[in-house]
């Protein structure tokens, strides 16, 4: 079965198909709505043989359903129906934890997403269990607010750097954790992982969605 794996970020669009080397993207941004993503993707893919489709979202999704609008697109995501759209079967999971999944090795792992926001996915022996930890208080704000690129700006590196360590450190010991992977676009702004941590890959997302229709 050949899949087609879509990962939606808020600046562009990623795409990879089973059996190809080098992803596609093209631009999204606050104008661009499902339809138009729908059609962007299937003209990217045009020439790529798929018989059904991932998507990775940038927002909270439930048994499969999108359950909020997205902060850095346009609306009309709710309710959506993207199988009729592409004409595949599709499977629709919150990107966070569809790169999650793509980095997992086995036993009960955290996923940190540092990008503009906070994206955080947990996942216990082989089942997915995506999260909101962005939005929960911290010091004087919420964890977003402190190691989302809000923070990064507004600490400097040197402090926010300190807040992903003590975060992470947290995290590990609450959750009983036996692995915790750090990953998103600001990941390579740490000078060195904090203890118990391991380097995620955005690309990691194109593993998690191929892994979305294996059995088991």
């Amino acid at each position: 079965m050949n899949v087609l794996v879509v990962d939606i970020g808020g600046t562009s669009v990623k795409i990879l198909g089973t059996h190809q080397s080098t992803h596609r993207s093209f631009p999204s941004g606050k104008t661009m709505t499902p339809a138009d993503m729908v059609r962007g993707v299937s003209e990217l893919a045009n020439d790529w043989e798929y018989d059904v489709v991932s998507i990775g979202y940038p927002g909270p999704v439930s048994r499969g359903k999108i359950v909020t609008e997205p902060a850095n697109l346009a609306q009309g995501w709710i309710g959506f129906d993207f199988e009729q759209a592409f004409g595949k079967r599709v499977k629709v999971l919150n990107d966070a934890a569809m790169q999650a999944l793509g980095s997992y090795r086995g036993g009960r792992m955290l996923f940190l997403g540092l990008g503009t926001g906070l994206g955080s996915a947990l996942i216990a022996d082989g089942v997915v269990v995506p999260l909101e930890l962005a939005h929960l208080e911290y010091r004087k704000a919420t964890y977003e607010d402190y190691l989302g690129i809000r923070g990064l700006k507004r600490l400097g590196k040197k402090r926010w750097c300190k807040h992903v360590e003590h975060v992470a450190s947290s995290f590990y010991k609450a959750l009983q954790l036996e692995d915790l992977v750090i990953g998103g676009g600001n990941v390579h702004q740490l000078k060195e992982l904090p203890p118990d941590c391991r380097a995620g890959d955005n690309d990691f997302a194109f593993v998690g969605g191929f892994r979305m229709w294996e059995d088991g």
